[in-house]
């Protein structure tokens, strides 16, 4: 479902979260207030909730500001800039990575790059869904082609982590984690996770399609499904009005920075600054892979970005996939 340009004026006058009165809204379009009313209820099948007042007109239930190709270039770096190829923006989609998936099956060149204002099929870890209002949120994928084998750029994941944090900390003084393999969280809570598919010859080259999810806002309606703890940016920083085109471009900026030079550096670039951002470090967890668990204190990561696991009996172990659930022992 695509939104009409129609509606997207609409959207466009209302973002600021200010009543605008039918009349004010119909005159800038040059429609009918009729037509106004139709296309404001056309939104809500969307998920984008107004409000309509007699004698002050509608208003958005919060400031939502759309996705604009023109403001995230603008505020791209010249290096960022020069990787890209192309930029789509989706009004929805069912998912980012499996657009770009399928996308480089048709030898799209790297720097393609996807967001969706929702997307109706999201992926998170173990195939959870992911919650996707419209609007509201990061959703963006990027396709990149490397000449090393999948197995040389294993520790990508962990390296993207680290350009997130990057990100938010130009955006935000609030101080953020990363959760292994590839989760970004705040006070126990994840903010946001990262899904990286990579294809490919076992000897090379391969094409990776990087994934991100981040949260600004989640109402709580369409959370109550979420069975993890989870925060948004709205909750860290308290702001109710945030300019996501900005912050695209910020997220952009340092995500091509990490992924042009990885092939040349690898994880080990990377391995002191995200061992900074660990939450999981000295901390009791259980590793699931698969039908299996695994108990233990977490001991960080080796140099190969490998979780370390120290058991019930002692020994330690390192683990090279699985999903992390902090508990307790």
């Amino acid at each position: 479902m695509q939104i009409s340009d129609k509606q997207k004026a609409i959207l466009a006058l209302l973002a600021d979260g200010q009543f605008h009165s039918g009349t004010e809204l119909a005159d800038a379009l040059n429609i009918s207030r009729s037509a106004i009313w139709k296309q404001l209820n056309g939104l809500s099948e969307l998920g984008i909730q107004h409000s309509a007042v007699s004698g002050k007109g509608y208003r958005l239930e919060r400031p939502l500001e759309l996705l604009d190709k023109s403001k995230i270039l603008a505020n791209l770096d010249a290096q960022a800039r020069s990787s890209i190829n192309s930029i789509e923006i989706f009004d929805q989609i069912p998912s980012t990575n499996s657009y770009l998936v399928e996308r480089a099956l048709d030898n799209t060149p790297s720097g393609a790059v996807c967001f969706a204002e929702q997307q109706t099929a999201g992926k998170g870890r173990r195939g959870r869904h992911w919650v996707s209002p419209f609007g509201s949120n990061i959703y963006m994928s990027i396709l990149w082609r490397f000449q090393a084998s999948p197995l040389a750029i294993s520790g990508l994941s962990l390296a993207i982590g680290v350009a997130v944090i990057r990100a938010l900390k130009c955006q935000y003084t609030n101080i953020f984690h990363l959760k292994w393999p590839n989760d970004i969280y705040y006070q126990g809570k994840k903010l946001g996770g990262i899904l990286v598919e990579v294809s490919g010859e076992s000897d090379g080259p391969c094409a990776a399609v990087i994934g991100l999810g981040l949260n600004i806002y989640l109402p709580e309606s369409e959370a109550a499904e979420i069975t993890q703890q989870w925060t948004d940016l709205t909750q860290i920083t308290g702001q109710q009005q945030f300019n996501r085109n900005t912050l695209a471009s910020t997220l952009l900026n340092e995500l091509l920075r990490v992924i042009t030079e990885f092939e040349n550096v690898g994880i080990t670039a990377y391995l002191d600054e995200w061992r900074e951002y660990d939450c999981l470090k000295d901390k009791p967890a259980t590793l699931f892979i698969g039908q299996h668990s695994y108990d233990g204190i977490v001991k960080g990561i080796d140099d190969n970005g490998l979780l370390l696991l120290t058991r019930p009996d002692g020994g330690t172990q390192a683990f090279g996939s699985g999903e992390v659930s902090f508990s307790t022992l």
